[in-house]
């Protein structure tokens, strides 16, 4: 089975942000207008973040650009958009974002043996000492690959 996958859009401000405990891949409901539009890699999902509604889980906040061949058969670029996951997932998720006070934040999007896939993190805001913290981290890890190069 080939296992062909193609980044459409990353959320690089999560995992600044927020600290992600688990990550999970979900489908998403899709119009035929969307998905040409995420062919051509216009989307963002810096904003998006998912809640669960009943037994539905839905991501808020991503932007589709419309595709220009569409005209008048396009898409909202703003609308809730359903994920797909399995009832059992659902109700786990609901249980850990009552019980802890976490969120869903959208990872990833990307194009999975040509389905649309979304990685979902579960994740817990950072206090601003924690983001000082990794601004360090990536500071010195960045001063160590220059270093590394340098004498290589």
């Amino acid at each position: 089975m080939n296992k062909e996958e193609r980044v459409i859009a990353t959320n690089r401000k999560a995992r600044f942000e927020y600290s992600v405990l688990d990550s999970f891949e979900t489908g998403i409901v899709l119009t035929g207008s969307e998905v040409k539009s995420l062919r051509q890699g216009a989307a963002n999902i810096q904003d998006g973040y998912a809640y669960v509604k009943g037994s539905l889980v839905l991501l808020n906040g991503m932007h589709i650009n419309p595709y220009k061949e569409a005209n008048i058969f396009n898409h909202d670029p703003l609308r809730e958009r359903n994920l797909l996951l399995h009832k059992s997932e659902i109700k786990k998720l609901s249980a850990k974002i009552k019980e802890r006070g976490l969120t869903l934040i959208p990872l990833k999007l990307y194009f999975k043996n040509g389905l649309v896939k979304v990685e979902l993190g579960l994740c817990k805001g950072k206090a601003i000492h924690d983001k000082r913290q990794t601004i360090i981290e990536r500071d010195a890890k960045k001063s160590l690959e220059r270093l590394h190069k340098k004498f290589k």
